[in-house]
């Protein structure tokens, strides 16, 4: 593709009422972020000279997500046509080439952008290039009539006859503009329609009628869904998904049932990971390689080093650091925490605030007790060290190396390296108790 300038306008001023939500609609997360990242991700591959995003009053978390991208206000939400013109101090003397794209389109990809461009920098040097689908349902969308000279008119379904409505091919909405005659265009568009809306598709018209051509390009429906409705993210959701699993496999990730596996657009996995069923990736989480995870664990923010075991029904939360060879078994929950290379954690358990040393063993039922209700604090579990089940260990406190904890202690100070401690009360025995609370019991019930 040739090398030319690009300047890329992101419409998302929409409000989404049929998402039913106080949230901007390119705000709602696909595979774990806003679906206008995903479109900007998609941008970025592009390399564009310049990037707007065009937002509605008060949208102020898009202008946050989007940052440093900047952003222009639509002030009064007058059609696509008048959004675009909101943008022209921004592109202020740009001449290259201008791509159109909504917010609510993420699955969009970067190819069929390339194609769009491509066309738009042929020998034919066409002013408008759109990009047009073929969906199951036509619905409502408006039709692009074609003719041997190229695209011809794009009519708004409610403008349009019924001869027109019959016409297969729709339009996305998505269109490459040549930046020297973008604004010419734009300044001529009209709200002489169905709506009162002045329409960002009259360009065709008005280019046309200027003596130039101007073509489209045909791209996949699935990548062109809209997400207007709670229906829509699901079905979005579905795609991402698809796709993820899809990758990870190919990357050398073993997924035993890959539609119960739950993706974060960032997850990364190594080579040889096996996966059971029904498993969650949270954002942030990096897996290492030969690691296995069973069954129903929910991961975020976490790092999992090579040939570690976790689950099933494991819990890693933002922060948890799995060394190398480690264990995390049934119901462990970690968080803000590092286990270092071969300690154990099997069972239970809750390691919060916390280093657990390298082959430490942590025993049923213990819990680092780490918050008083106002502070966080910090639990030292040594090397090589003995946790015995159900044992409390009150932050902060240090457990030395190799040290041995007996079952059902609640600790509270230091324990030296080697040292064996227990802290629960002495054992007490009354012979013949229980057979004598028996018979009285007996007694009073006859």
């Amino acid at each position: 593709m040739a090398t030319r300038k690009l300047a890329v306008i992101l419409l998302a001023a929409g409000m989404g009422t049929r998402m039913k939500s106080a949230l901007p609609k390119v705000m709602h997360p696909i595979a774990g972020r806003p679906m206008i990242l995903h479109l900007m991700d998609t941008v970025s591959g592009l390399c564009p000279d310049r990037v707007v995003v065009v937002v509605g009053p008060e949208m102020e978390q898009i202008t946050r997500a989007v940052a440093p991208v900047p952003t222009v206000v639509q002030a009064e939400r007058l059609g696509t046509g008048h959004a675009v013109a909101q943008v022209r101090e921004a592109l202020e003397g740009f001449d290259g080439d201008v791509l159109v794209l909504y917010g609510d389109t993420p699955l969009i990809t970067r190819a069929t952008l390339e194609r769009l461009l491509v066309e738009r920098r042929g020998q034919r040097d066409p002013a408008v290039v759109v990009l047009g689908f073929k969906p199951t349902d036509p619905g409502h969308y408006g039709r692009l009539v074609v003719g041997a000279e190229g695209l011809k008119a794009i009519v708004e379904y409610r403008d349009a006859n019924e001869e027109q409505r019959r016409i297969p091919l729709c339009n996305s909405g998505v269109l490459a503009i040549d930046g020297k005659r973008l604004w010419s265009l734009i300044e001529r568009i009209d709200n002489k329609n169905a709506k009162g809306e002045y329409y960002l598709t009259d360009v065709i018209a008005l280019a046309r009628a200027d003596g130039a051509c101007c073509r489209h390009v045909e791209g996949d429906p699935m990548e062109l869904l809209g997400v207007n409705s709670r229906s829509e993210q699901a079905t979005a959701e579905t795609v991402v998904q698809r796709q993820l699993r899809d990758h990870a496999m190919a990357a050398g990730a073993t997924l035993i049932d890959p539609d119960s596996v739950w993706f974060s657009w960032d997850t990364r996995l190594g080579q040889d990971v096996t996966v059971w069923p029904h498993v969650v990736f949270g954002p942030g989480v990096v897996v290492g390689d030969n690691v296995t995870i069973k069954g129903f664990c929910h991961f975020e923010g976490c790092i999992v080093a090579d040939g570690a075991i976790l689950g099933p029904f494991a819990r890693l939360r933002p922060g948890a650091e799995i060394g190398e060879a480690a264990h995390i078994g049934n119901f462990v929950e970690v968080k803000q925490a590092v286990v270092e290379p071969g300690a154990k954690i099997n069972h239970l358990t809750y390691i919060g605030d916390a280093r657990v040393g390298a082959g430490a063993n942590v025993g049923a039922g213990t819990i680092t007790c780490n918050y008083d209700g106002f502070n966080k604090s910090f639990t030292h579990i040594g090397k090589g060290a003995f946790i015995g089940s159900n044992s409390a260990l009150v932050a902060p406190v240090v457990i030395g190396d190799g040290a041995v904890i007996g079952a059902g202690s609640v600790i509270t100070k230091e324990v030296s390296p080697g040292a064996l401690a227990v802290a629960r009360g002495s054992q007490m025995e009354l012979k013949g108790w229980a057979d004598r609370f028996r018979e009285q019991q007996t007694k009073k019930e006859g």
